[in-house]
C-alpha cells in the first residue's frame, strides 16, 4: 500500500478568521482622500451641464413664447442711446416661475440659487440679478401680471384647449406675512404714529447735523424704512376704522356688542380669520377659478374677508372682463351657495351648481331638502331642483377633483403663507402661483391635444 504523499495528521490545524485577522500583519489604510487645492480644467459649456430634459428647460421654452411687450416698453436703455443695459424680463420671469414651482418665494433665496444652483444658473446664462431686482419685478406692475394670465389662457382658448364651459372656484386661506402681536386698538395706533413721525424727524435732523457719520445710501434706506413704518400705521389706522364700521353695522343687525376693531402695523390689509385647522391666524382668502376640462386656472383674486359668501360674483364679472364671455356653469362648495349669489349667476347666464345646506337634516326630519321653498324665486327653486337629480350630483363631483387639486398643487408649491406684504402684492404672487401652473399644464395639453388629431 502506498502511502499518501500528504497525510491529514499531518497538516496543521486551519485558522479560524479571527486569528487569522490578528496574524495579518498591521498596516496604514490605503484611503482615497479628497484634495481640493487640485487644480482642474473642465472644458463645458453651462448648457451641457445640465440634463437635457430638465423642468427648467420646459419653464423657459414656455416664457419664451409669450409677449412681455408691456414690461419692454418700460426699459429706457435702447440702441443708439447711452444707459446700462437692462435684465431681460423673460429671464426675471422665468427665475420666478421656476422658483414658485419648486416652492421658493424669497427674492434673497432666490438670489442665493442664482449663485449657487445648476437650474438658475442656466436660466441666468451669466447674468447677474439680485434680490432687489428680482423683489421689484415680483412687487411691481399688477396689471402686467393679470393680462399675462388673460394672454395664456386666450392662447389656450383660441387652441381649443380650454373651453372655460364649465368652472370650479374655491377659496384658501394662506397665512399673511403678519404676527398676532402687530394687530392694535386705536389707542396703541395713535402712539406708534407718533413715535414713528418722531424717528423720521430725528433722523432728518441727525443727517442734516452729522454728515458723515453715514453714507449717502445708508441715510437713504434708513429715512425709507422710518417712512415706511409711519405710512404703514396711517394705513392700519384707516382700515381699523374701515373695520369698525363694518362690525358697528353688523352689530345692529345682530343685536351684538361690538367689539373694538384692531389693525396690524405690519401688513394693515392683513385680517384675523379661522383656518382649516381651528385656529385663528392673520390671513388673506385666495381664489382660484379653475376650468374642469383641462384644470387651466382661468380666474384669480385675494381677499381679506374670512368667508367665500361673497366671492362668487366678482369672480364672474373678473372671468367676463378678461374673456368677453361667462361660463356656461360653475361648481362651488356650501361656502358660496346664497340667495344673492345664485341670482346673480343666474342673471349673467350662468348656472350654479352648490350643494344644498342642511340636506341631511332636512331628510331626516322628513322634509324634501329640493323642493321648492317658501318665498324661492324660479331661480332658486331650479336649483333646488337641479341638485337632485342625479346629473346635477355627477356634475358637482367635478368640483373637487378641480378645485382641491389646484389648491394641494399650490400648497405643495409653498403657498402656506405669503412673502410679501399688502393685498395687491399678495395677489400677484396668487397670479404668479396660477401662471406657473398654466405654462406646465399648457405644454401637457399641447402633446395631448397633438397626438388625439393623428
Amino acid at each position: 500500500m502506498t502511502r499518501p504523499l500528504f497525510d491529514a495528521s499531518d497538516l496543521p490545524e486551519s485558522p479560524s478568521p479571527a486569528q487569522a485577522a490578528q496574524s495579518a500583519s498591521a498596516g496604514k489604510p490605503r484611503l482615497r482622500t479628497p484634495k481640493r487645492d487640485q487644480i482642474e480644467m473642465h472644458w463645458a459649456a453651462i448648457d451641457q451641464m445640465l440634463d437635457p430634459d430638465h423642468m427648467v428647460r420646459i419653464v423657459w421654452a414656455a416664457v419664451c413664447k409669450l409677449d412681455l411687450s408691456s414690461w419692454l416698453k418700460e426699459i429706457r436703455a435702447v440702441e443708439r442711446h447711452v444707459g446700462r443695459d437692462a435684465t431681460d424680463p423673460r429671464l426675471l420671469l422665468a427665475l420666478w416661475v421656476y422658483a414658485t414651482l419648486k416652492g421658493i418665494g424669497s427674492a434673497r433665496e432666490l438670489d442665493r440659487l442664482c449663485r449657487e444652483h445648476i437650474a438658475y444658473k442656466w436660466l441666468c446664462g451669466g447674468v447677474s440679478v439680485n434680490y432687489h431686482t428680482l423683489s421689484d419685478f415680483r412687487s411691481r406692475g399688477g396689471e402686467k401680471w393679470d393680462d399675462l394670465l388673460t394672454q395664456i389662457v386666450a392662447v389656450l382658448l383660441e387652441a381649443g384647449l380650454v373651453t372655460m364651459e364649465r368652472v370650479a372656484q374655491d377659496g384658501m386661506k394662506v397665512r399673511a406675512n403678519a404676527g398676532k402681536s402687530s394687530f392694535r386698538r386705536q389707542a396703541t395706533l395713535e402712539e406708534c404714529l407718533e413715535e414713528a413721525r418722531e424717528q423720521v424727524e430725528t433722523l432728518k435732523q441727525l443727517a442734516e447735523e452729522d454728515g458723515d457719520e453715514l453714507s449717502r445710501r445708508q441715510k437713504a434706506a434708513r429715512e425709507r424704512a422710518a417712512r415706511e413704518r409711519q405710512e404703514r400705521i396711517d394705513e392700519a389706522m384707516r382700515q381699523r376704522e374701515e373695520l369698525q364700521k363694518q362690525r358697528e353695522s353688523s352689530a345692529k343687525r345682530s343685536g351684538r356688542k361690538v367689539d373694538e376693531a384692531r389693525a396690524s402695523t405690519t401688513d394693515p390689509e392683513a385680517r384675523t380669520m379661522k383656518f382649516a385647522d381651528g385656529g385663528y391666524r392673520p390671513g388673506y382668502n385666495v381664489q382660484f377659478s379653475t376650468d374642469t376640462a383641462s384644470g387651466v386656472i382661468v380666474g384669480v383674486e385675494v381677499t381679506n374677508a374670512g368667508n367665500d359668501l361673497e366671492q362668487l360674483a366678482p369672480m364672474l364679472d373678473q372671468l367676463n372682463g378678461r374673456y368677453e364671455f361667462v361660463p356656461d356653469e360653475v361648481l362651488v362648495d356650501g361656502g358660496f351657495a346664497t340667495v344673492d349669489s345664485i341670482e346673480q349667476a343666474a342673471a349673467v347666464g350662468c348656472t350654479v351648481f352648490a350643494p344644498v345646506k342642511d340636506e341631511e337634516k332636512q331628510k331626516a326630519a322628513g322634509q324634501d331638502p329640493h323642493a321648492r321653498k317658501k318665498g324661492d324665486s324660479d331661480v332658486m327653486a331650479d336649483w333646488r331642483s337641479r341638485m337632485g337629480t342625479e346629473e346635477g350630483k355627477l356634475t358637482y363631483r367635478l368640483r373637487c377633483q378641480t378645485a382641491e387639486w389646484v389648491n394641494a398643487q399650490c400648497r405643495n408649491r409653498g403657498l402656506w403663507q405669503m412673502p410679501v406684504r399688502g393685498r395687491p402684492r399678495c395677489r400677484i404672487v396668487g397670479l404668479l402661483y396660477a401662471i406657473a401652473h398654466n405654462l406646465l399644464v399648457a405644454e401637457r395639453l399641447r402633446p395631448a391635444s397633438a397626438m388625439g388629431t393623428t
